[in-house]
């Protein structure tokens, strides 16, 4: 018979934190294995050794690298792949000869845990099963001793090896945050702290739990004395007191000033900006100009993810299909003074947020309050070029999303515009939820046109995912279009040169 196979988890440090269950299993074990660095020193063998019992087999499991560096032909991945095959086959040994195992794990066995590696490979052979641990996260919230999360508050643990820009911006969306994985990475933790307005509150936990413990502001944490075992916490914002507190500064900014009035001291402003198609190199200088000035964005949550954050900025993410609202909030933001980005992809004013801004400004009372748009690379252009000059000569830009107008319409327009012999660019042609509308046009087209009209087919275009098919309308398989393309619809004069370019000349031939 085999034996049995346990990840235990013995806490974050405390001896007392390990739990009656983790305990009993210990000392029931034949064989108790633990983790360390290429040192030999096992912190959770040293949390856990007063519960072993007399005699037990101990397997020490030590990591042959703790960073990055390293020969192994497949760099450190490779190295540590190899490491938990062998630890794995060591553990085998013993299960195949009757005993039982159990794995220490610091925390939980599952969070952050390597057990879990051990556990991939050793789950489906061997009766095995997990013993949950108090976290890291546990023990330094309560050495904080600080509420973490409230009410509604978000909870958002971040491992620190985040790239900080990212790391900034994750910190920013979040009510409460746990950074986890420091020592190296602590100065790049802390400066995304600074960025994204939250380095005041965040307080720095090391050791949590153990003799050792010690809890700090981060801004007085020594950069040079942080060990991996610490983290950093920030303690939530109280989702339902910062409602509480809006409520009231919004009826006093209400009284002071009224909606709508023309004399009202308007400092703020709504900047309506284009951010364009996806790459960085395509948002314009004057666009970054302006997000560096502004104290708050606003706008769809993956166009909000791509503004850097950094201290001062505020961020609102919201979901889709609700501009006029998010519009609405933009400018009751800018009417109390405030500087404020409405961002959109590619170009705000081609179905972007601008015309949400301005409908919203007219249906709410919001005439008083300064609006800019700022012009983008929009995705029409971005496929274009990358097609070569198929916008070359007169066009027509359209969207066929009925969300906002009737199927009916749609068709209309794509009969007149195929009927002049425009170039058609087709904005959202398909999505979950809307797959026959791209079938229905390319029908259209074909009762107008030729089926050898060229069609140009860009997916993802200026991403790491980027393609870009050149088709025509009789080989068109809308079954292969989303709402990740932009179609573009040729004229008759638009030709193909050797090499695959698409160019439409500038005159009727």
């Amino acid at each position: 018979m085999t034996g049995w196979l346990r990840g235990v988890g013995v806490g974050p440090g405390d001896p007392e934190l390990v739990t009656v269950k983790a305990a009993r299993l210990i000392g029931e074990a034949d064989v108790v294995a633990f983790h360390s660095g290429p040192r030999g020193d096992s912190i959770a063998r040293r949390i856990a050794a007063s519960y072993f019992r007399e005699g037990v087999v101990e397997v020490l499991l030590a990591y042959p690298v703790t960073t990055g560096t390293t020969d192994h032909p497949l760099g450190y991945h490779g190295l540590m792949a190899d490491f938990y095959d062998e630890s794995a086959d060591r553990l085998a040994g013993h299960l195949d000869s009757g005993r039982n195992v159990v794995v220490l794990a610091e925390g939980d066995p599952l969070f952050y845990g390597t057990y879990m590696y051990l556990h991939d490979r050793l789950a489906d052979r061997y009766d095995t099963a997990v013993v949950p641990g108090v976290t890291s996260v546990s023990g330094s919230a309560a050495a904080v001793a600080t509420g973490l999360c409230r009410h509604e508050d978000v909870l958002t643990i971040l491992p620190g090896t985040l790239p900080v820009p990212e790391l900034a911006r994750r910190l920013a969306d979040t009510e409460a945050a746990v950074v986890m994985k420091l020592g190296r990475t602590f100065e790049n933790v802390r400066e995304a702290l600074r960025q994204a307005g939250r380095l005041d509150e965040a307080r720095y936990v090391e050791r949590a739990s153990s003799d050792a413990e010690r809890v700090l502001p981060v801004a007085d944490v020594d950069a040079s004395t942080v060990p991996y075992m610490s983290m950093v916490v920030v303690p939530g914002r109280d989702l339902r007191a910062d409602a509480a507190g809006r409520a009231a500064t919004s009826l006093t900014v209400d009284t002071a000033v009224p909606q709508g009035d023309p004399e009202a001291d308007v400092r703020g402003e709504v900047v309506v900006i284009g951010l364009g198609p996806g790459p960085d190199r395509w948002l314009t200088p004057e666009a970054s100009t302006a997000l560096a000035e502004v104290g708050h964005v606003v706008g769809y949550a993956p166009y909000v993810n791509r503004v850097p954050q950094r201290e001062g900025l505020t961020r609102h993410a919201s979901g889709n299909s609700v501009e006029v609202d998010r519009a609405r909030d933009a400018l009751e933001l800018a009417r109390k003074g405030e500087r404020v980005a409405v961002v959109s992809g590619g170009d705000a004013g081609v179905f972007g947020m601008a015309s949400a801004v301005f409908e919203a400004a007219e249906t709410y009372g919001y005439a008083d309050v300064p609006v800019r748009v700022l012009p983008g690379v929009t995705a029409a252009q971005a496929v274009a070029a990358r097609a070569g000059a198929p916008l070359g000569g007169d066009f027509a830009i359209m969207s066929l999303s009925d969300r906002l107008k009737p199927w009916a319409v749609i068709e209309k327009r794509l009969r007149a515009a195929a009927s002049a012999d425009l170039v058609v660019a087709l904005y959202n042609p398909a999505s979950r939820s809307r797959t026959e509308q791209v079938s229905r046009a390319r029908e259209v087209f074909l009762e107008e046109r030729d089926p050898a009209t060229v069609v140009v087919v860009g997916r993802d275009v200026g991403r790491a995912e980027e393609s870009l098919t050149v088709t025509t309308l009789a080989e068109l398989d809308p079954a292969t279009i989303d709402m990740k393309c932009l179609v573009i619809v040729c004229a008759s004069g638009t030709r193909v040169t050797g090499t695959g370019q698409v160019w439409t000349p500038r005159y009727v031939s």
